[in-house]
């Protein structure tokens, strides 16, 4: 028996049959060009997106007869939009996140319903990214599209219904559309009726882990797929990767470092307010049901500590690879133990939250003749870690509870980097061996509603097993604290500057 996980990224998917056990059986990568018609604008062709996630299930199907797929669970991007006709024919290209065809509907909204309205139904900050101001812009620029418009289908319920199943959404991918009443659980009439959108052009909601059909045999015999396998629903990406990391009570956080740098929160009410709202933090539910998560982010994590790799770092490549090593382990070792002297804004491009200043830059300040490279190496880990922090404290204030951080993704492989976090946090942080949180948390959901674990708990409790534990020194937290009154004035000073440039 094998549970079959799916994630639909933003350019690329990740298809992985897991055992029992956790262990993975096999797994396969997809990759689809983002189209760009015009400066600002990203869209994929959802049509692309389907053959690569055929091929990688077609692949890793092959690969498990001798344990056949009983289970899938699909993980998705959030906000993307595909519009779909009633003959299933795809209209049009799906709109992403961070496509600025929509800039200023939100500030139209405005006039009708204030932004903390918007979060005490929706659980999101008023954003133009989400998938509302895509079909307001849809309704306005391309009008006869939408209306042969049958459904509108994120990335999750896209992929059912291509799988020969009803397209339903969970609540937590829902919830991005900014359309989502969180408390009711259904699809709200006083977003939709701001412009007139029909409930019925959106699929059918359900919590994670529902039980949605079975893949339809045709479809089935076309994948290599045992007939009767069920389908779950999975959810919004993030999420997923919290449940994969074992985020399944409140207080505990996961922090997912690549090269977006991410954390998610979970607790047990929601936490609706303008602090929240004021900081760009979303509250929406979490796959665990009963829980909420919210997301904070630095926009260049890991990527900025692969920019200096590749920029600075040559030699240390060349030996590396000569001496098969981990260039990383390399520069980290270093590192001096004190916090460094410089101080590294990590806002390649652009900041993440609470600012989402997309004109922000980074800047490296505090500078003389004696900073040495592996002064530098830790002030770019610092930085990005400042970034969580002030993240951290925000929600805090707002009244999140944090207790525990919980590490996946390439920093959570450096015990340098997660005792560095400890100390910033003030927090205890958790490192442990996942490396595929997001497909692994959508196992969890599946193989729990088709009975293979008594609960998502005992399935964490037998899958997710931390490796070490790094706690806070109180010296070094000390000094930390005070260097962030510093390290938070960055941002501020520099700001007019970046616009001017």
């Amino acid at each position: 028996m094998s549970l079959l996980g799916i994630d639909v990224g933003t350019t690329g998917c990740k298809v992985i049959a897991f055992r029992e056990d956790g262990d993975i059986l096999a797994q396969a990568y997809g990759e689809y060009p983002l189209i760009h018609p015009q400066p600002g604008r990203s869209e994929l062709d959802a049509n692309v997106v389907w053959d690569n996630i055929a091929t990688c299930i077609r692949q890793v199907a092959a690969q498990t007869h001798a344990e056949p797929i009983e289970a899938i669970s699909v993980a998705s991007q959030g906000e993307a939009v595909t519009p779909i006709s009633a003959n299933g024919e795809i209209l049009a290209n799906a709109v992403t996140t961070f496509d600025d065809r929509t800039a200023g509907i939100c500030d139209e909204l405005k006039g009708e319903i204030t932004p903390l309205e918007v979060m005490r139904i929706t659980g999101m900050p008023m954003s133009d990214i989400h998938t509302l101001p895509k079909l307001i812009w849809m309704q306005r620029h391309q009008p006869d599209i939408y209306r042969r418009v049958w459904k509108f289908l994120g990335f999750e319920d896209f992929v059912y219904f291509q799988l020969g199943m009803p397209p339903v959404v969970d609540y937590s991918l829902a919830a991005r559309t900014m359309m989502f009443d969180i408390i009711d659980k259904s699809w709200s009439e006083k977003m939709l009726g701001l412009r007139n959108v029909d409930a019925s052009l959106l699929p059918d909601t359900a919590p994670s882990g529902t039980i949605i059909g079975e893949v339809s045999p045709k479809v089935a015999d076309e994948l290599g797929l045992p007939r009767g396998v069920v389908g779950v629903t999975g959810g919004h990406d993030q999420p997923c990767g919290a449940l994969g990391a074992g985020i399944i009570r409140s207080g505990e956080v996961m922090d997912a470092t690549g090269t977006v740098e991410c954390i998610a929160p979970a607790f047990n009410e929601p936490v609706i307010n303008q602090e929240m709202s004021d900081g760009n933090f979303a509250c929406y539910p979490h796959v665990v049901n009963g829980l909420y998560v919210t997301l904070g982010f630095v926009s260049s994590g890991g990527v900025v500590l692969r920019w200096y790799r590749d920029t600075f770092a040559q030699a240390e490549v060349a030996q590396a690879a000569a001496e098969g090593r981990d260039v990383y382990d390399m520069l980290l070792a270093e590192m001096p133990d004190a916090p460094a002297m410089a101080m590294l804004l990590p806002h390649f491009t652009g900041s993440g939250t609470p600012y989402l200043d997309l004109e922000s830059k980074g800047a490296i300040v505090g500078l003389t003749l004696s900073t040495t490279r592996g002064e530098l190496v830790k002030a770019i880990l610092e930085g990005i870690s400042y970034e969580i922090k002030q993240n951290l404290s925000m929600l805090q204030a707002a009244g999140v509870v944090i207790n525990e951080v919980r590490a996946i993704g390439g920093g959570a492989k450096s015990e340098k980097w997660l005792q560095l976090k400890a100390d910033m946090f003030g927090k205890k942080v958790v490192a442990l061996d996942i490396s595929e949180g997001v497909c692994l948390g959508t196992a969890i959901l599946s193989g729990t509603a088709i009975g293979k674990y008594d609960s998502v708990e005992a399935a964490v409790e037998q899958l997710v097993t931390p490796r070490e534990v790094y706690y806070p020194r109180k010296d070094v937290a000390a000094h930390y604290d005070e260097k962030l009154a510093a390290y938070a004035q960055i941002y501020q000073a520099l700001r007019s500057l970046n616009y001017q440039l």
